[in-house]
């Protein structure tokens, strides 16, 4: 098979991962920059190109858009789609799961176990937000946040109504969440591949942080899932359309909510602390998934 890998550098990990998963099983590979194609938008021959190269003949794409530039890289896996090119996440997955409000309403909508969340845009509310999340303390999010970036522990009522107007004054759009307690800290990464958990681990907050973000200085260990664990990452992923998600989970009380649910989930961590070939799982996936026009949307979304 023809694959691209549509990613702003091949000496990530994730993405050196994926080059030598494909080219052990005899793929044709290549790291494409997103961010330097151009596009052709015309009806009935669409087209993409990087610089004056045409790209075609791809069997398949394997987008690891950036947050950042989740707009513009939707954009370009839409195009392949239009072109009946197999994508391993669909544009419409994508920018549905990285738009946090949108992903929490849908896993809400089919009955997913999350934190209580609320969403407001008049200041007069945020007393109400702050009860409604059962008091501090209370999460903080910024929509547009990633990797634990713009998420704030406000522990007294006090602190959380000052980082809430403080954001406001930014005009940022925000997320007040319950705050899991009981987790310690601790949150599960659940790695699922066609519709299967392959790989989970747990990720533990360095002391005196409750984000157990790794890059943050958090550590990872291999861990066994309840059945509901399992179901209830497998469920997240299919509401969210998206073939390959790392959904991260708390364990509350009253079972795993979701936290999170990402398109672009990093290798790294989950690769070495497991000692599985995760990226060989997605190949594998492709190699029996992908054929011409099996993306559902085709860039209508």
């Amino acid at each position: 098979m023809k694959i691209a890998i549509l990613s702003r550098n091949k000496r990530l990990y994730s993405t050196n991962s994926l080059v030598v998963a494909a080219e052990k099983r005899g793929h044709d590979v290549r790291v494409i920059d997103y961010l330097k194609c151009h596009m052709e938008i015309t009806s009935h021959r669409p087209a993409i190109y990087l610089g004056d190269e045409k790209l075609t003949g791809y069997d398949a794409i394997i987008p690891r858009i950036g947050a950042s530039n989740t707009f513009f890289g939707c954009a370009v896996v839409r195009q392949f789609e239009m072109m009946d090119v197999f994508s391993l996440n669909e544009s419409v997955a994508i920018s549905r799961s990285r738009d946090k409000l949108r992903s929490l309403q849908l896993l809400a909508r089919k009955g997913i176990g999350l934190p209580v969340t609320g969403f407001a845009h008049d200041p007069r509310a945020t007393e109400h937000l702050v009860k409604l999340t059962g008091g501090a303390p209370l999460v903080i999010k910024l929509l547009e946040g990633t990797q634990g970036v713009g998420v704030v522990l406000a522990e007294t009522k006090a602190a959380a109504e000052s980082v809430i107007e403080a954001f406001r004054g930014l005009n940022a759009n925000i997320l007040a969440q319950e705050f899991i307690k009981e987790a310690g800290g601790a949150d599960l990464r659940c790695f699922v591949v066609g519709g299967k958990v392959v790989a989970a681990i747990k990720r533990q907050g360095k002391e005196g942080e409750f984000r157990s973000n790794l890059h943050r200085g958090g550590s990872a260990q291999i861990e066994k899932l309840t059945p509901e664990e399992r179901s209830t990452a497998v469920r997240a992923a299919k509401i969210m359309g998206l073939n390959v998600a790392g959904v991260d989970l708390l364990r509350a009380n009253h079972g795993p909510v979701v936290m999170e649910v990402n398109s672009s989930p990093g290798l790294e961590g989950i690769e070495t602390a497991t000692g599985k070939d995760v990226a060989g799982m997605i190949i594998d996936f492709i190699a029996k998934t992908a054929k011409s026009g099996a993306t559902a949307t085709k860039g209508k979304g």
